[in-house]
Parts: structure tokens; sequence; C-alpha cells
């Protein structure tokens, strides 16, 4: 089972996490929505590669990455999404597309939007397109260590501010 080695490392650290199972998806957005959790609270996990070097980003399930700002705050020219094949073995006891941002599991940095932390719990793929885990944000933060980043990303949903908004008179 995918999700084995993520439970045994949270046992392991004494962590506590609630798995929840849902009919199977794909997207993020789906993931959400099967599992009743909000789009904010879930965190999805996209992998680049960077400067020729492999890792993870970890964003909530709402929002984008902006890559021209994602790359000019990365201080770097060169950000490419990774290929599935590039990066599969890796995760040899996941689904491919259900990896659980745990990167140190994975001998893989992980940048994390900011936002996520805002959340008293995030939620993730365990592994499987049908399980996620449910755990404190704070209890994620202290066992992957991600590198916080606050540029870089946008939430298409976001309520526009009100000068967006107006029409000029007339």
């Amino acid at each position: 089972m995918p999700v084995e080695q993520l439970k045994n490392h949270l046992d392991q650290k004494k962590v506590y996490y609630v798995s929840v199972n849902h009919s199977p998806a794909y997207t993020a957005q789906e993931i959400a929505k099967r599992a009743h959790i909000k789009g904010n609270q879930l965190a999805k996990t996209v992998i680049v590669t960077i400067d020729g070097t492999m890792a993870m980003i970890v964003l909530p399930a709402s929002c984008r990455i902006r890559w021209d700002r994602f790359i000019r705050s990365m201080g770097t020219d060169f950000i490419a999404l990774a290929d599935e094949d590039e990066f599969q073995d890796r995760f040899p006891n996941c689904e491919v597309g259900a990896m659980p941002p745990f990167g140190n599991l994975f001998d893989m940095n992980v940048y994390l939007y900011d936002e996520l932390a805002k959340n008293e719990e995030i939620a993730f793929s365990a592994g499987s397109h049908s399980e996620i885990i449910k755990m404190r944000f704070e209890d994620y933060q202290t066992l992957v260590e991600p590198i916080m980043l606050s540029e870089g990303f946008t939430n298409p949903d976001a309520p526009k501010p009100d000068w967006l908004c107006k029409r000029k008179a007339g």
C-alpha cells in the first residue's frame, strides 16, 4: 500500500494524523471536493527541476504557480515542470500524481507557498488517488522543514480588489 511508508514515518515521529479515504480523484480540486476539504487547506505537490535538481513545490489546491514570478523569486533562470517519466522512480510506493509533500522522504527540497501556513491543518494525497492525510500544519512544518515562499503564486478564485470590479460611468 503506497501510504504505509508515510504512515510509518508519522507514527515513528509520534505525530497525530487522520487518514481519509475517498473515491478516486486525479486533480487537487476533485480531491478537495470528494474529501470535503477546502481548496486552500488541501496541499498539492508539483515536481520541478530547478537548475537541473529535482524539487517539490507545495501549494494550496486553489492556487497556481505564476512561473515568471516564481522563477524571479527563486533567483534562477531555469525551472521546468518535471515529466512524470523523470520522477516516477523517485516515488516507488506512490501512484504517479499522488506524491505526498514530504520531500525529506525522497531526498528533495520542498518549497512551500506560505498561504498554507495560515491553516491550522493541512491535508494532502497520501501516495494514492483515493486517500488523503490530515494533520496539524505545525507538525508538517517541523517534520519537513520546507522553504517558505510568499512570491510566485496566484489564487484565481480569490476575490478581486474593488478597483478591478468597478466600471467607469458613462
